[in-house]
Parts: structure tokens; C-alpha cells; sequence
């Protein structure tokens, strides 16, 4: 009877794991015995590093004729129960029809959501670049401002949360403002953060970089202020600060998919399963984690994977050699990461690329922003279709930096 690989998810990592563990089944002549399934709610990768760019609804790639190339088998459909006892999920197809599916061994990789606090107003009047259809309803908003009537408040954007997000949809906004409302409108782009300092998370090595963008974009920044309410004409803070603007975009924390709570196991204060060296979730056998729902060492000091593209990445590669490994009785490898690189988009401003988990800064300005452009429109993207291809960029060995 053929076994079966499931991988939930068809962002970076699941893309990845799927292929991974298909190279290690062709490596062993065991591809006809064993299936690889992966579902997900559409068959694309949302280049989600991309959603502060303008146009964000093209930020999109199929992935069928990839899984097809590669023998993955794709499943359209959400999870919405995982029984790790018996190994299996229920799901919902594209119809609204249930449906359950057994497993040998999971691969739970369904990412992340932006975190929404219940803050008054945030889900009725907050915009966000969290997901694509969000990063796209925020786009047709900023189109249509020219339609109404002239106003300080139309005119500001107001970002509330200073962290990765944040500073570089905060660097985009005064000149995409700008195309909509013409080059001699004054736009007003106000962060808003409650630390204070820019980029809390990103240490103190890219702050000068970034100050010095925000400051010669013109991005106004309210810090030490959290925000207490948000309505339709603006935003007022805990500190009794009341910012009038006919846009807000919620772009603080991030929370693990609500799938780990459904897996044994401990998880951190974001959600994310603790899951061993080799990736597979401690307390749950025969599952495996990787990208935002797992917290991973990524080397020998203790430094953990960040939610990010770069690291769901290579941790996807390691954890589907790892899961197809473990099936067919192989020994598995230890997922590491020990080069870690940070390249943060700054708009027309240009770019800061730092290296090591101190991030200190080897570029800035244009040549950093034509490395960011790099890796957006290039390193983040999958294979081409086809079988060699695929495979051979599917080692875990390989590891990216993007």
C-alpha cells in the first residue's frame, strides 16, 4: 500500500519541504511508493516580501506545473482539523465539501498571520499588506484618494508599528501617494510605534541607515505611542495624540498559524511549535514544522529562525528531506543556518543589507537596493518547471541567503 508524505501549506517552506522530500524519494528509487500530497487553499506562492511594493495583486506565481513536474500531488482545500493520533486531517475543498486524508508522516508549514489586537476600530477601518487581498484592497484605496475632496487627512498615511513591515511600507507610501495625488501635493506619511526607537527587533547596527531614509523621505514618526483607537477619519494614541488621516495600515507583530495549536507540543509566545534539530515537533511523532509555525535553532550559539522568507526557505529543504528520510527509515540531518543577512527595502531611498545577527551594515543607499531588487524579483522565486531543476535546487545543502 503507498505511503503518504502530506504537506500542509504552499508558501516558502511548504513549496520547498514538498520538493525536497520528492528528491530524496528519486535519490532512493522510492518515488512510486510513496506519495507526496500537498494542500493549500490555491496553488500559487504569494510572494509575500513583495506585498509594500505598489501593484501588489500580480505578486503572485503558479506552482502546478512545478508540483506536476516534480510528481507532487496537489490537493485544493483548507485544514482545519489535524488528528495526530489516527494521522489525519480534515479539510474543506473549494467547494465547501469535507473531506478527510490520512498521513504517514505531516508537514504542518502554514505560516503566519498579522497580529490583530482588539484594538477599538482596528478591524473596520485598519488596512494591512499582511496578504495579498489585504495589500490589494490597500491599493485600490490609495488609488481612489484623488477622488475625494482635498484635506490634510486624506493626504495622510499613518503606519502604525515601526518594525520590518512597517519602515518599508512607510519608505514606499510618500512617493506612491504622491502618482495618485500629484508630485505638488504635500503627503504626510506618520509612523506610529510604541518602543522608542525605529525597528526595536532590528538592533541598533541599521538604525542610523534607517533614520537617515525615513528622515530624508519625509516620514513623520510618533514613538514611546501605542495605539488606543482607530476610526474612519484617523488614529489617536494612548498618550492622547490624535493624528487625522483618511488611511491606516496595521503593521505591528505576528502570530503563528492557528494550526499549531492543534499539534502536540510546546509553543512560544508567537505561536510557534519547538520543534528538534532536525525539525520534526517535539511531543507529536511523525510531524515535522518548518517556516513561521516552528521555532528552530538555526546554529550552535542558540540564535533562533526568524519569521521570515529567508529562513522558511531553507528550512522547508530541511524539513522535507528530513520527513521522506524519516519514512524510509534514513538517518536525518539537522537543519542550520549559522549565515544570517538582513536586507531591508527603504523605497526610493534606496536599501540597508547588513550581515550577522548583529547586523552590522555592509550596504547602503543604491547598492544595497539593487541586491534587495535582486532577491525580490529573482532568489525568492521557485525553480523552473521541471523535474531536474526542481529537484537539484531542493537540496537542503543549498542553502539561500535572501
Amino acid at each position: 500500500m503507498q505511503q503518504r508524505i502530506l504537506v500542509i501549506g504552499s508558501g516558502f517552506a511548504g513549496m520547498w519541504a514538498a520538493l525536497a522530500a520528492a528528491r530524496v524519494l528519486d535519490q532512493h528509487g522510492r518515488s512510486a511508493e510513496v506519495e507526496i500530497a500537498l494542500i493549500s487553499p490555491e496553488p500559487v506562492l504569494h510572494l509575500r516580501p513583495r506585498l509594500h511594493e505598489a501593484a501588489p495583486a500580480g505578486m503572485t506565481t503558479p506552482l502546478l506545473p512545478l508540483f506536476e513536474a516534480a510528481g507532487v500531488r496537489y490537493l485544493q482545500g483548507s485544514v482545519e482539523r489535524i488528528h495526530t493520533g489516527d494521522r489525519s486531517v480534515e479539510a474543506v475543498d473549494a467547494h465547501g465539501e469535507r473531506f478527510t486524508l490520512a498521513y504517514d508522516r505531516l508537514v504542518l508549514t502554514t505560516g503566519s498571520r498579522l497580529f490583530r489586537p482588539a484594538i477599538a476600530g482596528l478591524a473596520e477601518h485598519a488596512f494591512s499588506i499582511d496578504q495579498t487581498d489585504e495589500a490589494s484592497a490597500l491599493d485600490v484605496h490609495l488609488a481612489r484618494l484623488a477622488d475625494l475632496p482635498p484635506s490634510d487627512a486624506r493626504n495622510t498615511v499613518v503606519v502604525a508599528g515601526g518594525g520590518f513591515t512597517g519602515i518599508e511600507i512607510a519608505c514606499e507610501l510618500p512617493a506612491r501617494v504622491r502618482r495618485v495625488l500629484g508630485d505638488d501635493t504635500e503627503v504626510r506619511v506618520v509612523m506610529v510605534e510604541r518602543s522608542h526607537v525605529v525597528g526595536p527587533d532590528l538592533g541598533s547596527g541599521p538604525r542610523p541607515v534607517i533614520e537617515q531614509a525615513l528622515d530624508e523621505l519625509g516620514v513623520v514618526r510618533f514613538l514611546g505611542a501605542a495605539v488606543e483607537a482607530i476610526d474612519a477619519n484617523g488614529l489617536t494614541t494612548a498618550t492622547g495624540e490624535r493624528i487625522e488621516a483618511r488611511t491606516v495600515i496595521w503593521t505591528a507583530g505576528m502570530r503563528a498559524s492557528p494550526l499549531t495549536e492543534q499539534v502536540p507540543g510546546e509553543r512560544d509566545a508567537l505561536g510557534r511549535l519547538h520543534v528538534a534539530r532536525d525539525l520534526r515537533v517535539k511531543g507529536a511523532d511523525g510531524v515535522f514544522a518548518a517556516g513561521d509555525v516552528a521555532l528552530a535553532q538555526v546554529d550552535d550559539a542558540g540564535n533562533h529562525a526568524l519569521m521570515s522568507c529567508q529562513h522558511a526557505m531553507n528550512m522547508g529543504r530541511s524539513a522535507g528531506h528530513n520527513v521522506a528520510a524519516d519514512l524510509l527509515g534514513l538517518p536525518t540531518q539537522a537543519y542550520g543556518q549559522p549565515v544570517y543577512v538582513t536586507c531591508l527595502d527603504l523605497g526610493p531611498w534606496g536599501a540597508v543589507y547588513t550581515e550577522g545577527w548583529e547586523r552590522q551594515v555592509k550596504l547602503q543607499g543604491a547598492e544595497a537596493k539593487a541586491l534587495k531588487r535582486r532577491i525580490n524579483t529573482e532568489w525568492i522565486y521557485p525553480p523552473q518547471p521541471s523535474r531536474k531543476a526542481a529537484l537539484e535546487a531542493a537540496d537542503p545543502q543549498r542553502v539561500v541567503v535572501a
